[in-house]
């Protein structure tokens, strides 16, 4: 070979230009994302992002469950491929929306408002988490065109409901992700092995931690202490100020007794779409359609509450048949890949939501990681459905059954044919 020929094969690329650009170079999944994210944070804050509820089995089953469904790719043309949906009446990009996340401000100093752009750049519904920690009325500043669900717990104080609902509806949130899941907080035992307690208990390796990372401490220590402004009605005033209750309401949890009947009254309240968030029972999900709600979040809460709950997408199956087709339904758990997202939509989701994914990016490089985590799945959604065969969300749906195959469905279908033996009194 030539020089000129060993020149012509060399790439030789000069620095980055961009965020953007430095990360399309090193990250081609969501998994490195996760390690830059590692890399960025301390360990006891990205532990906060990684764990679960106890032995967290709920958490590993969550991603274990996609690896049982295999596809079966039909021949044909794939013209004018498109991932966008219409979901709770509006339009999205693609079949992905942005799950509220608590504490958001711990992993990047831009936290929510960070979130809210990116995912108005890319064109999906983004879910602000009560428990956020920027208001609802900054993140509205920070992205005005972006479409903006809010996450809230049921509650029986019918005045304190209504008082938020009417702060929700001021700040141009068009639907609720309410709670189904957190009538206790889970056992996270990372957490408390940490110092996530309530209030929080700063151990010296954390200390020692943020000095490690001295990125992540001037952006922690630079800006307002970590805070709760979206827990009451009122529009807080001046900077932000954390407290022990703030804490406590974050880390521990306060049980309050409500039931379908305060459901029915939030649907009554409230114009706008609402989605039951933290559903896995098929009952559940059938009685949420006979009374108007318009959605529901298939979720076990990222692993993150009862261990040893059920994963989304063991069944989604039994929901979608249980519902046919009375509302939609969105899934999430597992989702590290746009193959995840084609699977879900195979099995009759309409959507599926995201949320570690997405802090991995915003620990890893603020907005621009996030827009990269949702670049990364846009492109490998569109990837699979190409080699699949279909072009459109609406096909994958209508066809999903005859793409994919449980494993299960396949070990059978290789079984040798029996001959069933005769009864008894036949044999003689």
């Amino acid at each position: 070979m030539k020089i000129k020929d060993i020149k012509a094969l060399a790439s030789l690329q000069g620095p980055a230009r961009s965020t953007a650009e430095r990360l399309s170079r090193k990250c081609y999944s969501v998994e490195d994302m996760r390690k830059l994210a590692a890399k960025r944070l301390p360990k006891s804050i990205f532990e906060y992002i990684e764990g679960g509820g106890e032995d967290e089995v709920s958490l590993r089953r969550n991603r274990s469950s996609f690896d049982d469904w295999s596809f079966l790719p039909k021949w044909g043309s794939v013209d004018n491929l498109d991932l966008s949906i219409t979901i709770l009446g509006g339009p999205s990009a693609m079949p992905v929306t942005l799950s509220p996340t608590g504490g958001t401000r711990l992993f990047h100093p831009e936290g929510e408002s960070a979130v809210a752009r990116a995912a108005l750049t890319a064109g999906i519904p983004y879910g602000l988490a009560h428990l956020s920690t920027t208001t609802m009325e900054a993140v509205s500043a920070a992205a005005p065109g972006l479409r903006r669900w809010f996450n809230l717990e049921p509650t029986s104080d019918k005045g304190l409901l209504q008082a938020v609902l009417d702060r929700v509806s001021n700040a141009g949130y068009e639907a609720l992700l309410v709670n189904v899941d957190c009538r206790a907080i889970g056992h996270r035992e990372r957490d408390y092995r940490n110092g996530f307690t309530a209030p929080p208990s700063i151990k010296p390796k954390t200390v020692v931690e943020g000095m490690l990372h001295p990125a992540w401490a001037l952006g922690f220590l630079a800006n307002d202490a970590i805070a709760f402004p979206n827990l009451d009605a009122d529009i807080p005033e001046g900077p932000l100020a954390s407290s022990p209750d703030m804490w406590r309401t974050l880390l521990a949890g306060s049980y309050e007794p409500t039931d379908w009947d305060d459901i029915r009254d939030l649907r009554e309240r409230w114009n706008g779409p609402i989605v039951l968030k933290g559903v896995v029972n098929a009952n559940d999900a059938a009685l949420a359609a006979s009374m108007g709600i318009d959605a529901i979040q298939v979720s076990n809460h990222g692993g993150r509450q009862l261990d040893h709950m059920a994963a989304p997408l063991d069944v989604l199956p039994e929901i979608v048949a249980k519902t046919a087709g009375r509302m939609e339904i969105i899934v999430d758990g597992g989702i590290r890949r746009g193959s995840d997202v084609v699977k879900a939509l195979a099995l009759g989701a309409d959507a599926c939501s995201i949320g570690r994914p997405y802090l991995y990016g915003l620990a890893a490089s603020g907005q621009a990681g996030v827009e990269h985590v949702l670049k990364m799945i846009t492109a490998e959604m569109t990837r699979t459905m190409m080699l699949l065969g279909v072009s459109t969300i609406e096909e994958l749906r209508a066809e999903g059954r005859d793409l994919i195959r449980h494993r299960n469905e396949a070990f059978a279908r290789n079984q040798p044919t029996r001959i069933p033996e005769a009864p008894l009194a036949l044999q003689k």
